[in-house]
């Protein structure tokens, strides 16, 4: 069974560092971005499978990244994290192409499930 690729795109390192170390134990190949900018020169560079991108970001925030990604890379899925909830930003990531959506501290569990039926339809 293939890997399947994640790019964690989120600027809080304490949150990206031991989410990725977890999604490695199981079997995920785990890249990281700190930033929107960041994460579209890494999917430039190496496509990914699935990409877990946080809403709230300094810079360029995860909703105009997901437009930059889904114009730049449109198959890719991508699944939103966030820690506040906000109705209309989720509303807005969903209208813009997202597959899904998490509420941080996400359980590790449900985000693997998500992660794989991502991977699984958006082929």
């Amino acid at each position: 069974m293939k890997r399947i690729r994640i790019l964690l795109v989120d600027d809080e390192i304490d949150f990206s560092a031991p989410l990725g170390k977890r999604l490695a134990r199981r079997g995920m190949e785990i890249r990281t971005a700190a930033s929107g900018q960041d994460a579209l020169t890494e999917l430039d560079d190496r496509p990914a499978d699935v990409i877990l991108l946080d809403i709230k970001m300094a810079g360029m925030d995860g909703l105009r990244t997901l437009s930059e990604i889904k114009r730049h890379h449109p198959k890719v899925a991508v699944i939103m994290l966030t820690a506040h909830v906000d109705t209309d930003m989720v509303l807005a990531s969903m209208g813009l192409g997202a597959c899904g959506y998490l509420m941080k501290p996400v359980n590790i569990d449900e985000l693997v499930d998500k992660v794989r039926e991502a991977s699984r339809n958006d082929k």
